[in-house]
C-alpha cells in the first residue's frame, strides 16, 4: 500500500498569520504614521531619531522588502544570525518578541511565509532564488 504523507502544516499567509505579527511587533515604528520607503531614504537620520522606519503596515508595502525593490531587507533585518558565520542577528530581530521563545516563533512564521529565506540583496538574487520567495497574501 502506498502512503501519501499529509501536509504537515497549512500554508502561512500574510492575512492569517503575518499581519498580526507585524501589527503587534512592528507597527509602532513601521505603521501608518511611518514614511514610505523613498521618503525614509531621503531623510533617514531624522526618521531614525523619531524611531520611525519605512512604512510596512500593508501587504504591498511589506512585500517591497521581501521580493520587491528592497528584496531581502526583511530577511536580513529579522534573521536570528544562526546561519551566518558571525552569528550576529539582524538589527530588528530583538523586536520580534518579548523573549527568545516568542522571537523564534515569530521568526518561524516569517520564514514559513516568505518561502525561501535568503539574506541576499536584490541585486545579488538569481531569478531562481527570487521565484522561490512566495510570500502569499
Amino acid at each position: 500500500m502506498l502512503l501519501i504523507p499529509a501536509l504537515s502544516m497549512a500554508q502561512v499567509t500574510y492575512q492569517k498569520e503575518v499581519r498580526s505579527v507585524v501589527e503587534a511587533r512592528c507597527s509602532a515604528c513601521h505603521g501608518p504614521q511611518a514614511p514610505l520607503v523613498d521618503d525614509f531614504k531621503k531623510d533617514k537620520e531624522k526618521f531614525v531619531k523619531e524611531k520611525k522606519g519605512p512604512r510596512m503596515d500593508t501587504y504591498p508595502l511589506l512585500l517591497e522588502f521581501v521580493k520587491g525593490k528592497d528584496a531581502g531587507a526583511i530577511m536580513r533585518r529579522l534573521d536570528d544570525g544562526q546561519s551566518k558565520e558571525d552569528k550576529k542577528p539582524g538589527n530588528m530581530y530583538i523586536y520580534l518578541g518579548k523573549d527568545e521563545e516568542e522571537r523564534q516563533k515569530n521568526l518561524k512564521t516569517f520564514k514559513d511565509w516568505v518561502g525561501s529565506w535568503n539574506l541576499k540583496r536584490k541585486a545579488d538574487l538569481t531569478a531562481e532564488e527570487t521565484k522561490k520567495v512566495t510570500a502569499p497574501q
